[in-house]
């Protein structure tokens, strides 16, 4: 059972870091080159999509399963592999979980209070700029965050304890 959970963690990880990381690759550029009522459309429309069932178990889902590998490799004994889960529990929790719940779904919800019909053009370019400049760098903590706690992961998987 405790191999079972650290497999789904890794792959839920590995989704959630692969989700970030192609978001900033992709997503973000094409974005950016979109006219300022062109983005603001864009990301109301990726906002609300994004809250489907498919992402939300995966994303909340991780802050079970964590723990859960967690505890179980404390459990089994095995302190390396319990103190990298850790880490990767810790940096999901405060530089996933928390930077997006945090930092993002904020500008988020600020960004959906635009009504775009009474908003001057002039007021609509500082608006987007200010929410594309801070919503970028709370996404890039999260996406490094992502990527580091599922390589913690993946790490934990390979029985450190043996190499030493």
């Amino acid at each position: 059972m405790r191999k079972m959970i650290l497999i789904i963690t890794v792959l839920f990880s590995g989704l959630i870091a692969g989700l970030l990381f192609c978001y900033s690759c992709s997503v973000n550029l094409g974005l950016h080159n979109l006219t300022d009522v062109e983005y603001v459309k864009a990301m109301l429309s990726i906002n609300k999509e994004i809250q489907n069932f498919y992402f939300l178990s995966i994303f909340i889902g991780l802050l079970f399963l964590f723990p859960l590998a967690t505890w179980t490799s404390y459990t089994a004994n095995n302190k390396v592999i319990f103190y990298l889960l850790l880490c990767s529990t810790i940096i999901y929790f405060v530089g996933v979980f928390g930077v997006t719940i945090f930092g993002n779904l904020p500008l988020n919800n600020k960004l959906a209070e635009i009504n775009l019909s009474n908003t001057s053009q002039e007021m609509l370019s500082m608006l987007r700029n200010q929410f594309e400049t801070n919503w970028a760098k709370f996404h890039l903590i999260r996406t490094s965050a992502s990527i580091i706690s599922f390589l913690l992961t993946i790490i934990a998987t390979q029985n450190p304890c043996q190499r030493l």
